[in-house]
């Protein structure tokens, strides 16, 4: 088992979204620790947030497990480019695709770019979110409202809708939800509003889905140590991050990757409307 890194933390803040070389820790994405065994060979993938934190230890276990990725990231051109040469070190294809899920229209793109350069989309995660702290309900604008959910939950339905017409049977949507989706911390008001959507979302997809052989799921992080977290919480939040769950720890995006992989290997074929937790032992029900 991994000696991973218990807070209290160095306080630190770094502007957003964040990059990865600035944290201390640096996190985990599974450089070194995940193995491959074919579960996803040929499979083409596309990762949205796949530059850094859960989404880039997504990448590496798919490309790992023989998928081909294209990296979907807002503007972090650096650390879109590290997810990319871990990508291409296993042999499979990585596409860079920078821009603003909160368009539409940039949603269509990633897939039509996917569906142009790997003739297909057999597994979509979409990870990509935004997130700010505020005490107050006053405190949060409506522009900062609107874009929360443009790109928490709009962004979802605009990558599916486009998506759906290329997937086969036996495809795969995972979206990550969050466990503010069942226990919304306060501060995070309209984050944990739109990942209570993002559930929802998730099961009736699942449903809607059935019949064409696509499946549809969720997974639940609880904290979770990525560049989200020092580029938008409180120093004194990020100094204890993770304390609050029974392992008295944040988790690591590495530790993620297994459930990500369960939920895209087609041999999880009657797994569809369930959201996996990974929460360091905080119970969601």
């Amino acid at each position: 088992m991994a000696d991973y890194p218990v807070p209290p933390f160095d306080q630190q803040k770094i502007a957003m979204p964040g990059m990865t070389v600035e944290m201390n820790p640096v996190p985990d994405h599974g450089e070194t620790t995940y193995k491959g065994s074919g579960k996803l060979q040929g499979l083409k993938a596309i990762i949205t947030g796949a530059d850094s934190g859960i989404g880039r230890a997504v990448a590496i276990a798919y490309a790992r497990e023989g998928a081909d990725i294209l990296i979907s990231y807002l503007e972090e051109e650096e650390d879109a480019k590290e997810t990319a040469n871990w990508v291409e070190k296993e042999g499979r294809s990585a596409i860079l695709m920078p821009g603003d899920i909160q368009s539409a229209d940039h949603c269509r793109e990633i897939i039509d770019t996917a569906v142009r350069e790997f003739g297909g989309v057999d597994i979509l995660v979409n990870n990509a979110a935004h997130q700010a702290s505020f005490k107050e309900i006053t405190e949060i604008s409506d522009a900062e409202w609107e874009l929360t959910f443009r790109v928490n939950i709009h962004a979802m339905f605009y990558l599916v809708k486009a998506a759906v017409p290329h997937m086969k049977a036996g495809s795969s949507i995972i979206n990550t939800a969050s466990i503010n989706s069942d226990s919304p911390n306060p501060s995070l008001l309209h984050y944990a509003t739109t990942k209570g959507a993002i559930q929802n979302f998730t099961a009736g997809l699942a449903q809607m889905l059935a019949g064409k052989g696509i499946r549809a799921n969720a997974v639940a992080p609880g904290p979770i140590w990525t560049p989200l977290i020092p580029s938008t919480l409180p120093e004194d939040s990020v100094k204890n991050f993770g304390r609050q769950v029974p392992m008295q720890r944040p988790g690591q995006p590495a530790e993620l990757q297994t459930a990500y992989v369960m939920l895209a290997d087609p041999l999880s074929s009657y797994v569809s409307g369930a959201t996996i937790a990974v929460t360091g032992g905080k119970p969601i029900i």
